[in-house]
């Protein structure tokens, strides 16, 4: 895999990194043929971020290696490896001019080099591993209510939260406003509490068509993530929710880019919801009539999905369109490819699948966990968490 970023989307690229950095510790990069999807999940399945970059985006993107029919690798490194590289996201628009990130199999490697300017080239090496597809699977369409506002609106609602407060409960009042209110928990004590509700009228948005009394707790954290890359890259936002309990997606589209955000919400005790668990990733069963109703069609699986490409996109009004240009040979590269196999990651293998799960009901008739992030705090949630399988890659029989 090897794409040229130019110009302003050097920052556009730095500002999706950060967007993800707020979801999971580890950086999933999957290079297709519909662009370069970068993604994040974090520690208990209960948040999902993918950025998908199209080729217009790049100056030059090519997905596979030297075999034209070779499949593309994925790989994960640290997050926090590769935020370092994109931490000072002013420094990114001043000086770098040219971002270049170059897949290395063989070396086990992956390459960024930012070019900046007075001839000032700074190369990042990056260890990676091999990792198969994460993807999460839902349908926006089978909402129940979807919500669209300028960033802007939603930027400056949120910030009249403490930055510190971990969930907020969005909900659908009369008139058709939508209200905004820090989740507070039922065993806190009133008097000691602060609570802070705000509303937004209906003209401030650009669509709502939300269920009367609707409303769900999400967390804060990772919804500020993406909504500082949306108000940065001037987009529309757009909420697709349903019942408490259900994830809520946040999607972001454009011509050359688009964005989700699959976060959990708190479960309602009195709505009497109780979502089936996910039974695992290699046993997914298909869409039923009640695919709304049932928490596997959320569940983050390793799946193979195909996107096609449409012809005739519109220009990009917020990015830059980029025309390819045929590949140049990097004498670096062509370096390492002569090279022998270094890494026993090269060797043939076969694939594991990892069961992933997102926050539900116990069957046991445990109650309900404590926020959607996953963490622990009290006993309002449990998370259910069957035994890691992990990838691993083993050499063919002789």
């Amino acid at each position: 895999m090897k794409c040229v970023v130019t110009g302003s989307n050097v920052k556009a690229l730095g500002r999706a990194v950060h967007a993800l950095s707020r979801v999971g510790d580890e950086l999933y990069l999957e290079p297709t043929a519909s662009g370069l999807s970068l993604r994040a999940v974090n520690s208990s399945r209960s948040a999902f971020a993918s950025f998908l970059f199209a080729p217009l985006f790049f100056q030059l993107y090519e997905a596979g290696g030297p075999q034209p029919h070779a499949e593309p690798l994925r790989c994960k490194v640290l997050m926090k490896s590769f935020l370092s590289i994109f931490r000072s996201l002013p420094s990114l628009e001043k000086t770098v001019w040219k971002c270049l990130v170059l897949l290395k199999p063989r070396a086990g490697r992956l390459v960024v080099q930012l070019h900046c300017k007075y001839g000032v080239t700074k190369t990042h090496n990056l260890a990676f591993q091999e990792c198969e597809r994460l993807q999460a699977v839902f349908d926006t369409q089978r909402c129940a209510s979807s919500l669209r506002a300028p960033a802007r609106v939603l930027a400056e609602a949120v910030v009249h939260f403490s930055p510190t407060l971990a969930e907020v409960t969005l909900g659908a009042g009369p008139g058709g406003k939508i209200s905004l209110r820090n989740y507070v928990e039922d065993e806190a004590e009133p008097s000691k509490t602060m609570v802070t509700e705000l509303w937004l009228a209906e003209d401030e948005f650009q669509t709502a068509a939300v269920a009367p009394g609707s409303h769900i707790t999400f967390c804060l954290k990772e919804f500020r993530g993406l909504l500082s890359f949306a108000e940065a890259s001037n987009l529309p936002l757009t909420i697709h929710y349903d019942a408490p309990g259900r994830p809520v997606i946040f999607t972001l589209d454009d011509a050359v880019l688009e964005v989700h955000l699959v976060l959990a919400t708190l479960s309602d005790p009195e709505s009497g919801l109780q979502p089936t668990p996910a039974n695992g990733v290699s046993h997914l069963p298909a869409p039923s009539d009640d695919f709304a109703d049932d928490l596997e069609s959320y569940m983050i699986a390793m799946e193979t999905s195909t996107h096609e490409e449409g012809s005739g996109v519109p220009p990009s009004p917020t990015f830059p369109l980029r025309t390819p240009h045929p590949a140049e040979s990097d004498p670096e590269e062509e370096e390492e490819e002569g090279r022998g196999r270094s890494c026993a990651g090269d060797a043939p293998s076969q694939e594991v699948s990892l069961p992933v799960f997102w926050l539900g009901a116990d069957p046991g008739g445990a109650r309900p966990g404590p926020h959607p992030g996953g963490a622990g705090r009290g006993q309002r949630r449990r998370v259910l968490r069957p035994p890691r399988v992990w990838s691993c890659r083993h050499p063919a029989p002789a």
